[in-house]
């Protein structure tokens, strides 16, 4: 059975962390740096970072904690927000990240994925799939949750896989900080419609539902935030509650 993962996820901006619900009002809520160390010193399998201002100026300050950070700790990283281009996968992986992902670039452009897989491999390439419901389904949203394409979310990430993406990083915009549990539905749909490792992400609240989406649907991965960053469980907590439930989890 394939060990399951706990990622939390440091939401960057300016160079400070950040959490909101659906995507807006927004709080600082620490250094990612010293938030970082802390989750690795925990047992933590990933970090991910997304830098959800992506200007410029931002992008430069979040590669500036990724160089930092890949010198002092020893676990995976995931970079994203402000990838546009192959130069920029480039960059972010020479300041130290494992793998990047991309969201509204690989929209307006979804060849950008083949040429990422060419360039270094699927398995450095994530589709960070921000997904609402529309109707009877779900539809893929860019810039932050703010645009609807209007593309179904499903059909989206079979293209993506197709194209090159090794792993989808799916956030429920629904669930986000909502602390009311990761959306079921729309991760099960994904984990059916694809043949790679799928990270649930938005709404964690309890070490409960965080179980509960690793064991049904099965989530490859679960990504926390708000949980972690307020203090209100740790790494270990979740993996071994997760553990007495029959979760395969990774020490």
């Amino acid at each position: 059975m394939q060990a399951k993962r706990i990622i939390p996820c440091l939401d960057v901006d300016e160079g400070r962390v950040v959490k909101g619900v659906e995507f807006k009002d927004l709080q600082d809520v620490g250094d990612p740096i010293q938030m970082a160390r802390r989750y690795n010193d925990e047992g933590a399998d990933e970090i991910s970072f997304l830098d959800i201002g992506a200007s410029y100026k931002s992008r430069a300050t979040l590669l500036d904690c990724v160089a930092h950070l890949a010198a002092e700790v020893f676990i995976p990283l995931s970079v994203g927000g402000g990838i546009r281009s192959v130069q920029d996968m480039r960059d972010a992986m020479n300041a130290g990240a494992d793998k990047v992902s991309v969201c509204t670039a690989a929209l307006l452009n979804p060849d950008l994925l083949a040429q990422m897989a060419c360039a270094y491999g699927s398995q450095c390439v994530v589709l960070s799939l921000d997904a609402k419901r529309v109707g009877t389904g779900w539809h893929a949203f860019s810039h932050g949750g703010r645009c609807d394409t209007g593309w179904d979310a499903l059909a989206w990430a079979v293209q993506a896989v197709s194209l090159g993406a090794g792993e989808i990083l799916l956030n429920s915009i629904d669930a986000d900080g909502s602390g009311a549990g990761y959306d079921h539905d729309l991760t099960r749909a994904i984990l059916e419609a694809v043949p790679v490792p799928v990270i649930a992400s938005g709404g964690a609240g309890t070490v409960e539902q965080i179980a509960a989406v690793l064991h049904d649907p099965g989530a490859d991965a679960a990504l926390v935030a708000s949980l972690l960053h307020f203090g209100r469980t740790s790494i270990q907590a979740i993996k071994h509650y997760a553990e007495s439930k029959g979760v395969c989890v990774r020490w």
